[in-house]
């Protein structure tokens, strides 16, 4: 009987345990995950709060409930320290456990913006259950939201912000929202539509102090000398995967956990899996590469060696007041943006040099195109 050892309790985590459950009755599986292990929708946590959820309502099942559904050992509040991949052997806070497989599902952690100031202690990130538990505590008592990052999560909780009563600006380099995405008819679009729903922008800036201000409230100095007040500084500048565990132990990495189409590390009877791999020099922090990822990798871990391969995966972006679908191109492509507005949108197309689509951009009405463009897509 194999034992599958997973690292990781996040979706990736899971979808595999349950994917792997499916094809293997008698294989042990165990789960190892430094927080409590309850399962919850991660996209969810950047539009929960207009929506009234706490964190307990993210939640939809604890460690034991998903223990007895799929067949799992579920290792909580348990830290692993390292890996051996020679013995085959994970050590964690309280032991050594033996794999035949291991798995890496440790997901992706937050960059932190290179702040000053004697507040930066106090700026908020929200990457997992346990931050936005914190962020709800102290969101609620807050007014004004400073967000840093108008990248597709910070515009997401911009929305949200917004939508719940709070007053926003959002704070980042760029010439317009998700700029290392959108276009720029289409960023304005967004820009538009967002600043009617309640955001306001201070873009082309930095942020680059935060100080205790007055009442509790916090100073941020920006780039250009313009001092915003604000009773909540959230950061949504983005995430890098966290490769820390298999740096450690030795693995290639590069952005991620660099894997091959099976999923498969540098290390014999390693595989890693979600938001810390890097395949093909690219780096996929969304939820279909995951789905797709774990039942591939499920099959291989049960005897019948499967490679991932993904299908144009569009992104949908969770900001109501402008409906958006992204699906940027893959890989170190050529090309060039065509933009064309529509009545209530934008719609751009990415196309290579021989006239090939090769990824699209549909903001507002421009949408309801998204089916003819995926028929479309080179």
């Amino acid at each position: 009987m194999s034992r599958l050892l997973i690292v990781g309790s996040g979706l990736a985590g899971y979808t595999l345990a349950r994917e792997a459950r499916k094809l293997d009755e008698a294989m042990t599986i165990v789960m190892v995950t430094a927080d409590d292990g309850r399962f919850y929708s991660k996209p969810m946590l950047s539009n929960a709060l207009a929506k009234g959820l706490d964190p307990d309502r993210l939640a939809t099942a604890s460690a034991a409930k998903m223990a007895d559904d799929h067949g799992l050992r579920i290792e909580t509040h348990t830290r692993v320290l390292g890996v051996d991949v020679q013995a085959r052997t994970v050590t964690t806070e309280d032991g050594e456990l033996s794999y035949d497989h291991l798995v890496l599902a440790t997901g992706a952690v937050p960059i932190a913006p290179p702040l000053r100031g004697n507040a930066v202690a106090q700026v908020l990130t929200v990457n997992n259950l346990t931050d936005y538990a914190r962020f709800h505590e102290r969101v609620e008592t807050a007014q004004r939201v400073a967000l840093i990052g108008p990248g597709l999560i910070g515009c997401e909780f911009a929305n949200d912000l917004a939508a719940s009563g709070r007053a926003v600006t959002v704070i980042g380099p760029d010439s317009h929202p998700l700029g290392r995405l959108l276009p720029p008819a289409a960023g304005r679009f967004l820009r538009e539509r967002l600043t009617e729903a309640g955001v306001s922008w201070r873009l082309g800036l930095t942020a680059g102090e935060v100080n205790g201000g007055r009442e509790g409230a916090f100073e941020i100095t920006l780039s250009d000398g313009e001092v915003l007040e604000a009773d909540l500084v959230l950061s949504a500048i983005g995430l890098r995967p966290d490769t820390g565990l298999a740096r450690e132990a030795g693995l290639a990495c590069g952005r991620g956990i660099i894997v091959d189409a099976l999923l498969q590390t540098s290390a014999p009877h390693v595989h890693a899996l979600g938001d810390c791999i890097e395949m093909d020099g690219q780096v996929l922090p969304f939820v279909m590469p995951i789905m797709h990822g774990a039942r591939a990798l499920a099959r291989t871990l049960t005897g019948e060696p499967s490679a991932v391969r993904y299908p144009p995966m569009p992104v949908v972006v969770k900001t109501p007041a402008c409906p958006l679908v992204l699906l940027p191109p893959l890989g170190p492509v050529t090309g060039r943006w065509e933009e064309e507005s529509v009545d209530g949108g934008v719609r751009a197309r990415y196309v290579g040099a021989d006239g090939a689509l090769l990824g699209f951009a549909l903001v507002g009405s421009a949408v309801a195109d998204k089916a003819v463009m995926l028929k479309d897509i080179g």
